[in-house]
């Protein structure tokens, strides 16, 4: 007899405890309860388990769930027991005693969730079972393992086509955190579920961070970004099992509670440190990938990739295995070309061409994320056939390294040059990796055949690490100066364009991400400001990103060249109004400060003065209390030596020697002092009156007030400071004495 399906929000509340859904889960419930096929993707920590769960209580009979993960059975059975659903699981941890008990309750209806391993579908036993008790439901958890072109291909799990066979009329859920439209159709395919309906949710984790990292002092860096995550979770992944146990010995030896995990140690050592890494007991988990797929740990907050993984799929996975519970965490990947030469020798030796040329294609994709100079969050949804839309608008995605960076501009005239004229001399017929080997000089074997080495671009960039190398060539591609064919070995060629850099030898200027910036962190910003959590001028903010912009057109240069959003942050926020102040920006070095300073700083001043704001500098690492400013009769101590040394004579130049601050924040002080003070002599400071009515005629012109424009229309050979003495000097005859 069929019993009345209860309400799905309240067996929500009541059985799981949560007040709504997240997205899609309900659709999928409903879907399910309606006797449907579905197929779901849904990323980790967004609620897949639930789907299948939920609806196991609202219909009778158990809901049979096949997975991999024997070590996430146990926590996924005893989680559910505590909220009070009878669930069991039958795998190779019981005894066959205890497995055939499992059995006979799940028949007798004193089981609701019953979790297998996939390889027990084959065994004669199981399919009597099936074929005597079959479940109302069939949830396949991981189902990117039944497919060949999936990162995590399972033949265990073919034996599910044959389930279908023998339970025709059983619905199934398929689900998994990681599918390209590829994987999604040969899941359809070979689960018989093409008429279902597909459930795909955003592959986007927005409270996680991605960075890359080149591997060079590799350890000091992992032991900073560890400490920064004092007495939180943390997943290190390394390539082999010697090296998880090297690394742990290191991170222990400097004070850190760490822990190897691989599938050479034993099972109750495997065990125990899974357990106490669970329980908090240790902080960090270095490990193969033998390691994460049966966690279901909500609070890590770090996954590090020791080396390069093999497939973006594998990457993505692995990353979600930090802030599940949707708090800022991080994920940082150490990367060498020297990685990716140690995983080719293993693909090498797969003896299926049509598997090998595979894994080389996965493995390209990955190298690829590596290697990135844009957004790596866009290309990992893209690569799984999202496309990515900021929020925010533009392609700043806020939460990986290359869009938090400041980058920095470079002249590569000569090494694109170089470069350039390696690939033509080698005759435009190899890949980056051969080219560059020539570039530093290399005596391999080959390039001594092909008497390479005596080229004259042999070694003529030898002061060039490869990996320095090979961002220059994907910074030429970005720019279309050089081509990489489709072809299977990707060789190089010079474009038109490129020649004709050659040819003309005119000047190349790139944008960079310097080789020494900090990881980014979603916790800790790489400022160390807490920039992401400044109460930042959301009015002033808009303004600065309009000068940007403006600026960044007139150089014919992306906006990130000029300032990044970070920069801009911190200046809605801090309010700087001359070179000192300006100079503590994050972003700004002593270039920036003398291309851009005067003005955002004029843009900056205008603000605060409409507004009536005061700076708020940065002192001693903690910032004065923000307020208004102070009434123009009090100047402060500083402002109140300048005008001391000023009124007995001291030049502008002097002042500055004495005091020591630039010329321009001490003619930033006289200018305070000369709007807070009206009896105070403006005279000295003024231009000669040519250039006083010049400045007047353009200011009476301009009636917006805004210094940029007049500065830009009185050319360069004016200068701010100027401007803004003459424009102080007629408000004064206008309002007259106060």
């Amino acid at each position: 007899m069929t019993t009345a399906r209860p309400e799905i929000t309240s067996v929500l509340k009541n059985r799981f405890g949560f007040d709504r859904f997240l997205p899609l889960q309900e659709e999928i419930v409903s879907n399910v309860l309606a006797g449907n096929d579905s197929l779901v993707l849904m990323p980790t920590g967004g609620g897949k388990s639930l789907c299948y769960q939920l609806p196991a209580l609202c219909q009778d009979g158990y809901t049979m769930v096949v997975s991999p993960l024997i070590a996430l059975m146990k926590d996924q059975v005893d989680g559910l027991q505590a909220n009070g659903i009878p669930a069991a699981f039958v795998n190779s941890t019981l005894t066959p005693q205890e497995n055939e008990g499992v059995l006979t309750s799940a028949a007798q209806g004193e089981v609701k969730i019953l979790y297998v391993a996939p390889e027990r579908l084959a065994t004669p036993r199981f399919r009597n079972f099936m074929e005597s008790a079959g479940p109302s439901l069939i949830a396949i958890d991981e189902a990117h393992c039944i497919s060949e072109w999936g990162h995590d291909f399972r033949p265990d799990y073919r034996n599910l086509k044959n389930v279908r066979d023998l339970l025709p009329g059983v619905p199934v859920i398929a689900l998994t955190a990681t599918a390209t439209e590829r994987v999604r159709g040969d899941i359809a395919s070979q689960l018989r579920i093409e008429s279902g309906k597909s459930f795909v949710s955003s592959f986007n984790r927005p409270n996680l961070s991605y960075t890359v990292k080149p591997k060079l002092r590799s350890f000091g860096s992992l032991v900073e970004l560890v400490d920064r995550h004092k007495d939180e979770s943390a997943i290190i992944y390394c390539f082999s099992r010697k090296e998880t146990e090297a690394l742990a010995a290191d991170l222990v030896s400097v004070g850190i509670s760490a822990a190897p995990y691989h599938a050479g140690l034993d099972n109750p050592v495997r065990r125990a440190t899974q357990d106490k890494f669970i329980k908090d007991e240790i902080s960090v988990i270095v490990a193969t990938i033998a390691f994460g797929m049966g966690i279901d740990k909500p609070d890590v907050r770090l996954v590090v990739h020791y080396n390069l993984p093999k497939t973006v799929e594998a990457y993505y996975q692995e990353t979600g295995r930090a802030g599940r519970d949707g708090l800022p965490s991080e994920c940082v990947l150490f990367y060498t070309f020297g990685d990716k030469v140690k995983q080719d020798f293993f693909i090498n030796q797969i003896e299926d061409l049509d598997e090998r040329n595979h894994a080389a294609e996965k493995l390209a994709k990955m190298v690829d994320y590596c290697e990135l100079r844009s957004c790596r969050r866009q290309f990992m949804l893209n690569y799984f056939g999202e496309e990515w839309v900021p929020e925010s608008g533009g392609d700043d995605c806020g939460g990986c390294d290359v869009c938090l960076a400041v980058k920095e501009e470079f002249d590569a005239t000569e090494i694109a040059q170089k470069i350039l004229s390696a690939i033509i001399r080698t005759g435009e017929r190899f890949g980056i990796k051969y080219v560059a080997d020539v570039l530093r000089g290399s005596n391999a074997k080959r390039i001594r055949e092909l008497q390479h080495d005596q080229l004259t671009v042999h070694g003529i960039a030898s002061e060039s690490s490869d990996s320095e190398l090979r961002e220059m060539f994907g910074l030429l591609q970005d720019e279309g100066l050089v081509a990489v064919s489709l072809g299977e070995y990707h060789t190089v060629s010079v474009t038109a364009a490129g020649r004709a850099l050659l040819t003309e030898r005119t000047t190349l200027k790139l944008a960079r991400m310097p080789q020494s910036a900090e990881v980014p962190s979603s916790r800790e910003p790489r400022d160390g400001s807490r920039s992401k959590n400044l109460e930042y001028d959301r009015e002033l903010f808009a303004l600065l990103r309009g000068l940007r912009k403006q600026i960044a057109q007139e150089r014919n240069v992306p906006a990130f060249v000029i300032f990044g959003d970070v920069s801009l942050r911190e200046m809605a926020y801090y309010f700087p109004n001359d070179h000192d102040l300006f100079g503590t920006i994050t972003g700004v070095g002593t270039a920036k400060l003398d291309q851009f300073a005067d003005r955002f700083i004029s843009l900056i001043s205008e603000y605060c003065e409409e507004h009536d704001l005061s700076p708020r500098p940065k002192v001693g690492g903690r910032l004065r209390k923000p307020g208004k400013k102070r009434a123009r009769s009090a100047l402060s101590r500083s402002l109140t030596e300048t005008k001391r040394l000023f009124a007995e004579g001291f030049s502008v130049d002097e002042i500055s020697s004495e005091r020591g601050f630039g010329a321009q924040t001490i003619l930033s002080h006289l200018e305070k002092i000369g709007r807070a003070d009206a009896d105070f002599n403006l005279e000295p400071l003024l231009p000669s009156p040519e250039r006083i009515t010049a400045i007047e005629s353009v200011l009476r012109s301009n009636e917006n007030g805004y210094l940029a424009p007049i500065k830009e229309e009185l050319g360069d050979d004016y200068s701010y400071e100027e401007i803004r003495i003459v424009r102080l000097q007629m408000e004064r005859e206008i309002e007259g004495p106060e």
